[in-house]
């Protein structure tokens, strides 16, 4: 059987590929543990500035495998037992959103349930025109999860995200735009050029400042502007003494484009 998860390496660029198209990209426990190792492996490796997560075929990430849900099969163990194995799937997403390394999602068709939550996780959207997000929750008659109600109240709002968690509404680029949910839509023939493109850009950029970003951007989400305005302080001075600002201020007295090195 083909790998469920393929993971490679471009220009500082660790790019990993959901890899079910024929159910898909239907999310499997294989997968999930794919997934999960490639995202520590990445965080974890210095060659790697950025890290591009898409889906094989047509499509994103369909969410839970939902011809496994209705062939019967449970799972074993109590309910908490249950539980806790589901919220350890889930830490994914949290490698995703705050892991160190700038994330983007690259949308290719359909991101539903689980699969959408994975997409919102990544602090980047870029999608084609053929993607559709969905919440799909209330059709399958689940709550959520994988993180989809932190990301969707943060990004459109907690009445935006009700809504789309008691509907379920199939949202296409048009509205993944408007709504804040998708960085940039392009044409579905130059999405993947694109999409590397710009995370190429990222990955050649100040890779210790750029950690710190994400760090003000979780603080600035969490904890108050006096907790934000003490982890800058700290971010600000730690950056001002790496050999990257150093060669950024040189590069600008000599008029030229600095080239980081990522120390």
């Amino acid at each position: 059987m083909d790998e469920e998860l393929l993971s490679r390496t471009e220009r500082g660029v660790a790019i990993l590929t959901m890899n079910r198209p024929e159910s898909l990209n239907a999310l499997t426990p294989a997968m999930m543990r794919g997934l999960e190792a490639a995202l520590r492996q990445a965080l974890a490796d210095p060659e790697v500035g950025c890290i591009v997560l898409t889906g094989a075929g047509r499509a994103f990430c369909a969410g839970g495998d939902v011809k496994a849900m209705a062939s019967g099969a449970k799972n074993l163990g109590s309910f908490e037992e249950k539980a806790a194995a589901l919220r350890a799937r889930m830490d994914m997403v949290r490698l995703l959103h705050e892991g160190p390394k700038p994330t983007i999602a690259m949308v290719n068709g359909v991101a539903a349930g689980a699969g959408m939550s994975l997409a919102l996780a990544c602090d980047l959207r870029v999608a084609g025109t053929s993607a559709r997000m969905t919440t799909a929750f209330a059709r399958m008659g689940f709550s959520g999860d994988f993180g989809g109600t932190y990301f969707l109240n943060r990004l459109v709002g907690p009445a935006r995200a009700r809504e789309l968690y008691f509907t379920a509404e199939m949202l296409d680029a048009t509205r993944l735009e408007a709504l804040g949910l998708a960085n940039r839509v392009v044409e579905d023939a130059a999405l993947e050029r694109e999409t590397l493109a710009l995370a190429a850009r990222i990955a050649a950029g100040p890779r210790i400042a750029l950690g710190y970003m994400k760090r003000n951007a979780r603080v600035a989400e969490e904890g108050r502007l006096a907790d934000l305005l003490d982890a800058e302080a700290f971010h600000m001075t730690r950056c001002r003494e790496t050999e990257d600002h150093r060669e950024a201020a040189r590069a600008f007295v000599e008029k030229r484009a600095p080239v980081f090195r990522g120390r």
